[in-house]
């Protein structure tokens, strides 16, 4: 099993180290570490760990941790995305191969990409109506407002966290939702901005009108 560990953490020498051993005498492999931000003598990190068996105990894995002067375990959550596999790349690789399913591969994919559990592509008018939803999306699916429309995280009343990024000129957003995880840090949100532009451009589908609804079809 993966897990991202998201860790706030004193930015000086021999900390990381330490989180290190500590996740290591629990039975956590570290795989891959992120930084999201540095500042005020601070830094913001995700861990990708391997852990063998079931589900483990959140609350015993963190007190471990935040045994370590400073040290503050903001979540633990499964993940599906495997370290240093590029997924980014993937995608836009499978988009190049069919620039026609360009939306539709991106809302397929992001969920792995950023260790959340769905994601839809909703019109960005009154109607948010939706145009494809991923895999394990709610049926129906009633998305939240995301008026302004520009890329930003956010997180609904009943909860979930969603990161929304419009795409192109399309008429079009597109929505990743996380149910279980921490909210979506700026990081996050600039790195599915980027992808989008990115997939958008190589799929030549910026000037998308919101009523064409065929090359969105899976």
């Amino acid at each position: 099993m993966l897990l991202r560990l998201r860790i706030s953490l004193p930015d000086r020498p021999g900390t990381l180290g330490r989180i290190t051993r500590t996740l290591g005498a629990v039975g956590a492999d570290v795989l891959q570490m992120t930084v999201l931000e540095r500042e005020g003598g601070r830094a913001l990190d995700e861990f990708t760990v391997s852990w063998s068996g079931g589900l483990p105990d959140d609350d015993r894995m963190s007190a471990g941790l935040e045994t370590i002067q400073g040290v503050r375990v903001e979540a633990i959550w499964t993940t599906t995305e495997p370290p240093g596999a590029f997924p980014d790349l993937d995608v836009l690789g499978h988009v190049t191969a069919n620039p026609q399913r360009a939306i539709v591969t991106l809302a397929d994919a992001a969920p792995g990409i950023f260790s959340a559990d769905w994601s839809a592509v909703a019109r960005a008018d009154a109607t948010r109506e939706i145009v494809h939803a991923s895999w394990r999306a709610p049926d129906p699916l009633d998305p939240p407002a995301f008026v302004p429309l520009r890329p930003r995280g956010f997180t609904a009343a009943d909860g979930v966290h969603f990161a929304a990024t419009p795409l192109g000129e399309s008429g079009l957003v597109l929505l990743v939702a996380r149910a279980v995880g921490p909210e979506f840090h700026r990081a996050e949100v600039l790195r599915l901005t980027l992808l989008t532009v990115v997939a958008m451009a190589i799929g030549g589908t910026p000037a998308l009108q919101a009523s064409d609804s065929v090359p969105l079809s899976p």
